[in-house]
């Protein structure tokens, strides 16, 4: 471990129930006049985005949405979102929904006064200095999961249709300027959202846990989020309206984006193929993942999660803390292999070069090869 690292941290973030009100306040607080509210179809005409709407429309802010944007958001989703806002003559984005919906909203915040592919700004090396930083709008995220931790990223995942691979954009200009976390609008979440989007923190927390760099702020925040998936998960699975176990998981959604600033690794890259080309929920893929994973990386992180364990109130150190694992997924009703989450005929030599190739490798405590990256897969066929 080398001790030097670059960190940043979140933006302003508004936390609390019923602050969803203060919408307007926040795009005016940015500078925005006419926002465009970016949602996905599943999202566009429940009342949680009417409501939002409404409070937008009420304070002469309009009442513009864009929701054509698939669950993996996608090139061809990204061109007619800016189309749409640069038609529009929008000056900022409200990124409403999951990891879909900000990921998208950004995307197109960002691209709306570039010149060059969005693939020029992928996230390899400094490509990031390739945009027009003054040209990138404002934008103003309102999670409505509690899983991606999008809405304090720096980035946005989207799929490449013509190599079906999903790539990171990146530009620290991505980062909205305000967050709105309001726990009430998770509250309709159906269970298997809760519990793959919940997952999905928690992978995040365990990965920049697991990480080998330097960064000891966000390894407590990953300790943390951890603490607080694992006491509240439960509760709102089972009980979708308790709005204090919805609230302590949004938390943990932007603690765990915050704290893979140190890393992630092999979940993340065995996870992203197999959603891009087979169209799987992302933290749920993650999901199936993690036990193996943390079998595989055990030679490097099992005495430092045998410290997880004792602060989570595990018995039995690393290997306890597995065990935990295992029981959690099978509580939310987690498939444990591919086959069972959908994926049919799988081209593993495919995916395996996909995961090689997955800025997230370079995160992980063991090193990434062809043959052990191939036996992860197979262990979860």
């Amino acid at each position: 471990m080398t001790l030097t690292g670059n960190w940043s941290y979140p933006t302003s973030i508004r936390f609390g129930a019923g602050r969803i009100s203060e919408i307007a306040e926040a795009c005016q607080s940015a500078g925005i006049k006419k926002p465009l509210l970016v949602t996905d179809r599943g999202l566009a005409d429940m009342d949680i985005t009417q409501g939002t709407l409404n409070v937008l429309e009420a304070a002469g802010l309009g009442r513009a949405m864009f929701s054509e944007v698939d669950p993996n958001p996608n090139d061809k989703n990204a061109e007619e979102g800016v189309r749409f806002y640069r038609e529009g003559g929008y000056d900022g984005v409200v990124a409403f929904g999951g990891g879909s919906g900000l990921d998208l909203g950004k995307v197109i915040a960002f691209m709306a006064g570039q010149t060059r592919p969005i693939w020029d700004f992928e996230d390899i090396g400094d490509w990031w200095t390739r945009a027009n930083a003054d040209a990138i709008a404002p934008v103003i995220a309102v999670p409505t999961t509690a899983g991606t931790g999008s809405e304090v990223g720096r980035a946005s995942v989207i799929s490449n249709t013509d190599s079906v691979e999903k790539k990171i954009i990146f530009h620290p200009k991505m980062l909205p300027v305000v967050v709105i976390c309001d726990p009430e609008l998770t509250v309709g979440m159906p269970k298997f959202v809760t519990a793959g989007t919940g997952l999905d923190a928690f992978a995040h927390c365990v990965e920049a846990y697991s990480s080998p760099h330097y960064h000891p702020m966000s390894q407590g925040i990953a300790l943390e989020g951890m603490r607080l998936v694992k006491d509240n998960l439960p509760v709102a699975y089972n009980n979708g309206s308790d709005i204090v176990a919805r609230a302590n998981m949004m938390s943990a959604a932007s603690m765990g984006a915050t704290a893979f600033q140190k890393g992630l690794g092999a979940i993340h890259a065995l996870s992203h193929p197999v959603g891009a080309v087979h169209h799987t929920h992302h933290g749920t893929t993650n999901a199936v993942f993690m036990p193996s994973v943390l079998k595989f990386n055990a030679p490097e992180i099992r005495q430092r999660f045998d410290g997880v364990a004792a602060f989570l109130g595990i018995d039995g150190g690393f290997d306890g803390f597995c065990q935990f694992v295992d029981e959690f997924n099978d509580s939310f009703a987690i498939p444990k292999t591919l086959s069972e989450l959908g994926v049919k005929n799988p081209d593993i030599e495919a995916l395996v070069e996909s995961a090689l190739r997955d800025p997230s490798v370079g995160g992980n405590p063991l090193e990434m090869t062809a043959a052990n990256t191939r036996a992860l897969y197979e262990s979860v066929l």
